[in-house]
């Protein structure tokens, strides 16, 4: 009886699968067909244009051909640190071969703390290689390797003073140490600028680095010392920093570049001499509020310049007579210096802001120099020649 009641629970079970599915068989043992979606919920993809495909297939080819050109000179850095006889990796970084010399630009920060240095290349060959110079005010370093000519292929550098915000730019390197990685974006800012040595806070915030790029394409650790490019593949920076929040060193969608030019400038002086000289005219700048956000409560008579809070005693502007303030005044609850020059003009060339300066300096000219630094002081418009001197170590 038993199986009997087992048997029809289980037939039972079975018509109940059967009423519930959307087909099932014929007498004839055909399938029938499942009742159809309702109209409202059928999706028909829409036809890509012809046009739009063959667009399409072009922005592709042109990111393949650029990955198989540039990606064999980018470079993934281990860096060690200990004794000749016991070494510890410490970090990883990127870098790109500028020549048939050997010569690979990093960053400063990727190489600081090496006491051994491998070099891996796209094909996986490993060279030791050597700092040859290394500077912590660009965040820019040289190394070196010796190896056949054939192993390297250098990159071809561009303007950055031709980019634009908006223009479309890859990066290339080794985030979390996965070599040869491409990430895709456009150029968000340009004009940013960074704490110089930003590995040592013994420094930073005493020199700037001008002229920042910032970027969306994703950096991430590992990045740093590799090539943001355009998408003719030319060099346009070197990626360097991200955004942090709460000590979290991942992708946020602001990364910066230092700018190609900086490299054009700074790695000859490291290869020739293995440093870089800055002038350095000695003054100093309250970092709160722009010029233009002093104008008017302070009243001055321009909303751009550089207001100086202090010169360095015994620098070279200190030595050519312009002032620091004199008093502190109240600005929206914090105290500034005032009082001092407002320094709005360097050889004729209008200086909108402290960022300004010291991007004119760095690109135009250099130690020793003599320079006319154009001033208001009380009002009055007064012009002071001043003999610039390499900045301090």
């Amino acid at each position: 009886m038993k199986r009997i009641k087992m048997f029809i629970a289980v037939m039972l079970a079975l018509a109940t699968l059967a009423c519930n599915a959307e087909t099932f068989l014929a007498p004839s043992g055909s399938p029938v067909p499942s009742k159809p979606f309702p109209a409202s919920t059928v999706v028909v993809p829409t036809p890509l244009p012809a046009s739009a495909e063959t667009q399409l297939t072009a922005e592709e080819a042109l990111l393949e051909n650029l990955y198989l050109r540039v990606n064999a000179a980018v470079v993934n850095i281990t860096v060690s640190s200990g004794t000749r006889d016991q070494t510890t990796e410490v970090g990883t970084g990127s870098g790109f071969v500028i020549d048939k010399q050997g010569h690979i630009v990093t960053n400063h920060h990727v190489v600081v703390d090496a006491s051994a240095l491998q070099v891996t290349f796209s094909d996986g060959r490993i060279a030791d290689a050597k700092v040859v110079g290394a500077d912590s005010y660009s965040d820019l370093a040289v190394v070196k390797v010796d190896v056949p000519e054939s192993w390297l292929i250098p990159v071809e550098l561009g303007d950055s003073d031709a980019v634009k915000v908006g223009q479309h730019v890859v990066a290339i390197g080794n985030p979390f140490g996965l070599q040869g990685s491409m990430t895709q974006g456009i150029v968000s800012a340009l004009g940013r600028t960074l704490p110089a040595d930003q590995q040592n806070t013994q420094d930073t915030g005493l020199f700037q680095n001008p002229q920042i790029i910032q970027t969306d394409a994703a950096i991430n650790p590992g990045n740093s010392g590799g090539p943001l490019l355009d998408l003719r593949g030319r060099v346009i920076g070197v990626n360097a920093a991200i955004r942090t929040e709460n000590g979290v060193r991942a992708n946020s969608g602001v990364g910066f570049a230092i700018p190609v030019n900086t490299v054009r400038r700074v790695a000859p002086q490291l290869i020739e001499k293995g440093s870089v000289s800055y002038a350095y005219l000695g003054v100093s700048v309250d970092n709160n509020f722009t010029t233009a956000e002093l104008a008017v409560t302070l009243k001055l008579p321009m909303d751009y310049g550089v207001l100086v809070a202090s010169v360095v005693p015994n620098g070279p502007a200190d030595q050519a007579g312009l002032k620091g303030g004199n008093k502190q005044t109240r600005v929206r609850g914090v105290l500034v210096q005032t009082g001092g020059d407002l320094l709005i003009a360097i050889d004729g060339n209008p200086i909108r802001d402290f960022d300004a300066m010291i991007t004119y300096l760095a690109n135009h000219t250099q130690v020793g120099q003599l320079i006319t630094v154009t001033i208001l002081r009380d009002g009055k418009e007064q012009k002071f020649q001043v003999k610039l001197g390499q900045r301090p170590k």
